[in-house]
Formats: C-alpha cells, sequence, structure tokens
C-alpha cells in the first residue's frame, strides 16, 4: 500500500517529483503524464494507492488535477496490479 498525501503536491513539478519518490519510479521516469501512464500500467506486482486531501490537489493544480486523478483511475482499470482509494478528507 502505498499513501499519496495530496498536500505534497503543490505544482507539476512537485507531483511528479514526489509520485516518483513514493512509487519508487525509475530515475528516467519522465515526469508527466504520459510518462505516469506508462509505469502504472506496466506494474507487474499489486500495488494499492491511496490518495489523501484531494481537495488540496484541486487548489493547488486546478484543471491538471482532474487529469491527473483519470491517469490513475484509467490505469488501475487496465492494470489488474493497481488499485486507488480516493480519500475526500482526512
Amino acid at each position: 500500500m502505498v499513501i499519496l498525501d495530496a498536500l505534497e503536491m503543490t505544482d507539476k513539478k512537485a507531483v511528479h517529483t514526489y509520485l516518483q519518490r513514493q512509487l519508487g519510479f525509475p530515475e528516467y521516469y519522465g515526469g508527466n503524464l504520459d510518462a505516469l501512464w506508462d509505469m502504472l500500467s506496466t506494474i507487474s506486482i499489486p500495488m494499492h494507492i491511496i490518495l489523501i486531501n484531494t481537495e488540496a490537489l484541486f487548489s493547488n493544480l486546478g484543471g491538471y488535477a482532474d487529469l491527473l486523478l483519470a491517469v490513475f483511475v484509467e490505469a488501475s482499470e487496465d492494470n489488474k496490479n493497481v488499485t486507488m482509494q480516493i480519500i475526500e478528507d482526512f
């Protein structure tokens, strides 16, 4: 299980730096939504991801938050090893 705290995601660069560290992505991780999709879609061991403090995600990132969440949701639908849980208030 990996807990992602949206309070740590203050801008696009911070999002991808944080995700790389928390999810154990390699150094070559591209730091964008396409690269995130590539990483999540190829996870081969079970990983349960919990996102907390989502209200901060929207206030910090605006519309990018919707795109980011869509990548996580779609990856969890396409890759049986990835499950996603969003907790609105933590």
